[in-house]
């Protein structure tokens, strides 16, 4: 998977580019298109997905099928780690 960070939209204060991307390398990474009209209009897509270190990222982004486009990235809120947590052991218990 091929990254674009030429002119980041958003500050890179609390992730590094390496965690972002680590984020959409996870196997168990939950990528959801948003039912907002909003979002579905301009292709955007969240990611929620570990970084090697343990980190949960909540990234949105855009990707043209060879490209990614992190528009936005931030760690975990406690109601994401829950759902990736859920979805997870959803995975495992199968």
């Amino acid at each position: 998977m091929e990254f674009d960070w030429l002119n980041t939209p958003f500050s890179l204060s609390s992730l590094t580019q390496r965690e972002i991307e680590e984020s959409f390398e996870d196997p168990f990474a939950v990528r959801l298109l948003p039912d907002s009209s909003r979002f579905a209009a301009q292709a955007r897509f969240f990611n929620l997905g570990m970084s090697a270190g343990g980190i949960g990222v909540f990234s949105v982004y855009r990707t043209n099928g060879r490209q990614v486009r992190v528009i936005f990235a931030r760690p975990f809120e406690p109601e994401e780690r829950f759902f990736y947590q859920r979805k997870l052991d959803q995975t495992l218990a199968k």
